[in-house]
């Protein structure tokens, strides 16, 4: 048995000895790659100035008639209200006479933009 270990002994040193030193690999010229600039960067958009809202042609058009009823020394305009959709106005409140509310709505009639007058303003005497 001794014989047989002796053996392995053998045959394990001689596995592990060192293994003969392989060629060395030729290099391989390394070439750098070419240097490429970046595009400069595009220039930042200017900075605009928010834009005024655009102004409510209904309230627009409302405002003229209600302009226009004040500048009328016939009519109290104060008693009447005036709103506006799509080229129809429409009056709202209170007159001395039917007279006064019939020349509310001429006055309203005559406004560049009306294309029509809803005629609502209520006869109260005294008012």
């Amino acid at each position: 048995m001794k014989k047989v270990l002796a053996a392995f002994a053998v045959l394990a040193l001689a596995a592990c000895g060192e293994e003969a030193p392989k060629p060395a690999a030729t290099p391989v010229p390394v070439t750098p790659a070419p240097v490429t600039q970046a595009p400069p960067p595009a220039p930042a958009p200017e900075a605009k100035a928010p834009e005024a809202p655009k102004a409510d042609p209904n309230k627009e058009l409302a405002q003229k008639v209600k302009q226009a009823l004040q500048a009328d020394g016939k009519l109290q305009a104060e008693a009447i209200d005036v709103t506006a959709a799509s080229g129809k106005v429409t009056l709202w409140g209170t007159a001395s006479s039917d007279g006064e509310r019939q020349r509310a709505a001429g006055v309203a009639a005559k406004v560049d933009g009306v294309s029509g007058v809803d005629n609502q303003i209520k006869v109260v005497k005294g008012s």
